[in-house]
């Protein structure tokens, strides 16, 4: 089974975040699905993503296409997996479950700190996780450089 990694972000927003973690994924061989909640929100990623700094380019598209399969990043809302991911990245409280991750190599929680909504969501995340045998690892940047926190036993 994978490990799950949370991610409280209070100094850096999303569109900093995520490209630093999926240069690191690619980086380790990975292809990797990014899960949102709401179509619009995926498709300002993908805005975000293509309009970033071409020496830190990300190859990536947006699911529903005839490539899903061949996309080293794979934005969606959808559950599935299509482009044979070994890791998950959830935005926006989008659902990780148990049993999905028995085929990952690591999932990542991405969630806004400074919304008690999206603190709150996680700690049910963790919970839920953490309380189905996953090894969950928690990192804050709290102190302006990430740090881990908090490891689940």
């Amino acid at each position: 089974m994978s490990e799950v990694f949370f991610y409280h972000m209070t100094h850096a927003p999303l569109e900093a975040t995520l490209p630093f973690l999926l240069g690191k994924s690619l980086e380790a061989g990975w292809q990797v699905v990014v899960r949102g909640r709401e179509a619009r929100r995926i498709a300002w990623l993908d805005e975000k993503l293509w309009l970033g700094p071409e020496e830190g380019f990300l190859p990536h598209g947006r699911a529903g296409g005839p490539h899903d399969l061949d996309q080293p990043i794979l934005l969606t809302t959808d559950d599935a997996l299509p482009n044979d991911a070994a890791a998950l990245v959830s935005i926006d409280g989008a659902d990780v479950t148990a049993e999905e991750l028995a085929g990952l190599t690591r999932a990542m929680i991405l969630f806004d700190g400074n919304d008690p909504q999206a603190v709150d969501h996680a700690r049910a995340q963790w919970k839920a996780l953490t309380g189905a045998g996953v090894k969950a690892k928690y990192w804050s940047q709290e102190s302006g450089h990430w740090e881990m926190k908090a490891e689940s036993r």
